[in-house]
């Protein structure tokens, strides 16, 4: 069975920090690609950061320079380092993982991000 189990979701007023954590099981890691996605209410999930099985990394423009994603294989697990956190980066983000040979994607529970003051 598959699992995505995301934590570190949190209130932090802006201008903190917050480091979300991906742990993932049942799937053979270090041959997908793995990501993090966000929805704020009443909006569509969007891309935040992806990182391929090789390393690879992609970042949504709003996030470049302020969030860093990385992958630790020996604990299956993906991290999202949020440095400098805006009000308009709160939403429930969720966790990816995503191959494309044969193509097949997995999603985390979500864990919710609120930047206020």
């Amino acid at each position: 069975q598959v699992q995505l189990v995301e934590s570190g979701g949190g209130l932090v007023h802006p201008g903190g920090s917050l480091r979300l954590s991906c742990a993932a099981s049942g799937i053979r890691f270090s041959t997908f690609a793995m990501g993090w996605y966000r929805q704020a209410p009443g909006k569509q999930r969007e891309l935040v950061a992806t990182i391929t099985s090789g390393g690879w990394l992609n970042y949504e423009d709003s996030v470049k320079g302020r969030f860093t994603i990385s992958r630790d294989s020996a604990n299956n697990t993906v991290y999202l380092q949020m440095n400098t956190l805006k009000p308009e980066d709160t939403a429930i983000y969720y966790c990816n993982a995503r191959r494309n040979f044969p193509p097949i994607a997995y999603w985390g529970q979500g864990t919710q991000v609120t930047v206020s003051s």
